[in-house]
């Protein structure tokens, strides 16, 4: 599968690496709105094509499947234009700036039989697997109350600080909290409070997210763009509760009883980044001719797009587009 990169930046870059080291896909080009650029990002990661503009790149009849690792912002009209042009896409989270947004990316990939996902790798990786099949035991009883933590010291990023770029930590690792704790829990949220502070431009730097679940479960969510933060999710049971450590690439998984006595404990499996598993579900679906991965469906990024409007709209956070 030739894979074009829409945008050369770090993101970009990891996945340009982890490409080269998959035996089912190639890193074969890549598009920067600076072609210097581009051409020093090809030269780096062995691509055979380095291009100047979007437009070249969607263009390109070898692609088979565009990356897009652009700022949130554009993901609506970088999607759109490799749709219209017939490309698959594996899209960086957050997908969209808002769900208007994914609605129409949507939208426009059914009407033209276009596969589209949303590269939100905890979704696709094996681990998840194990974690939830340890939740689905009973082992820890019924799962009650979710926190999780993630929290990186970017807030120095200028496009964070951007709101023209849909900056703030929610879009960037608030997300993962979110996806975490619906991974879960379920889709079922029947109550929304949240809080957070902001920068000087007025996005947010961090902010703290309560969900509460139609079967009584609740979650309680930080995200950060200051401060080194855990990165671990508790699940909390009636008999116990289990550890996840890193929400943001699953590393291990213990499970502790009710005298809090660790009973048994898991590690994730050799991986190369952990961003080839989206990339093998985009060639498995491309194979199938699905519009959409299993790992994780149209609905469910629409669900947790329509979650973060919500929040944003409690914090008056509305980005100068929309």
């Amino acid at each position: 599968m030739k894979i074009g990169l829409m945008g050369a930046g770090g993101i970009a870059g990891v996945m340009a690496q982890t490409i080269r080291e998959m035996e089912t896909a190639e890193c074969y080009a890549v598009a920067s709105r600076n072609l210097s650029k581009a051409q020093s990002f090809a030269k780096t990661y062995s691509c055979e094509k380095a291009y100047g503009s979007y437009e070249e790149l969607v263009q390109d009849p070898q692609v088979d499947l565009i990356y897009i690792a652009t700022p949130h912002s554009e993901h609506w009209n970088n999607a759109k234009l490799c749709i219209e042009h017939g490309k698959a896409i594996l899209c960086e989270k957050a997908f969209t700036a808002n769900e208007k947004q994914a609605k129409e990316v949507f939208a426009l990939a059914e009407q033209k039989g276009v596969l589209v996902t949303e590269a939100i790798w905890t979704r696709y990786m094996p681990f998840l697997s194990t974690i939830k099949e340890v939740l689905a035991s009973g082992i820890i009883g019924r799962p009650v109350l979710l926190t999780a933590n993630l929290g990186y010291p970017i807030s120095q990023v200028p496009r964070l600080q951007d709101p023209n770029l849909a900056g703030g930590a929610l879009l960037d690792v608030g997300v993962y909290t979110i996806h975490f704790a619906l991974m879960m829990l379920g889709n079922e949220v029947e109550e929304v409070s949240s809080t957070c502070t902001y920068t000087a431009t007025g996005v947010d730097e961090q902010n703290s997210i309560t969900l509460k679940f139609k079967n009584g479960a609740m979650a309680v969510l930080n995200s950060s763009m200051l401060s080194v933060s855990d990165r671990k999710g508790i699940i909390q049971g009636t008999k116990g509760f289990l550890c996840v450590e890193n929400i943001n690439n699953f590393e291990s998984l213990a499970v502790f009883d009710e005298e809090y006595r660790k009973i048994a404990e898991y590690h994730r499996p050799p991986q190369i980044s952990g961003y080839e598993y989206e990339v093998e579900a985009c060639r498995k679906a491309l194979e199938c001719g699905a519009v959409e991965c299993e790992a994780i469906s149209h609905e469910d990024t629409l669900y947790v797009m329509r979650l973060m409007d919500t929040l944003r709209q409690q914090w008056g956070l509305r980005y100068p587009f929309e």
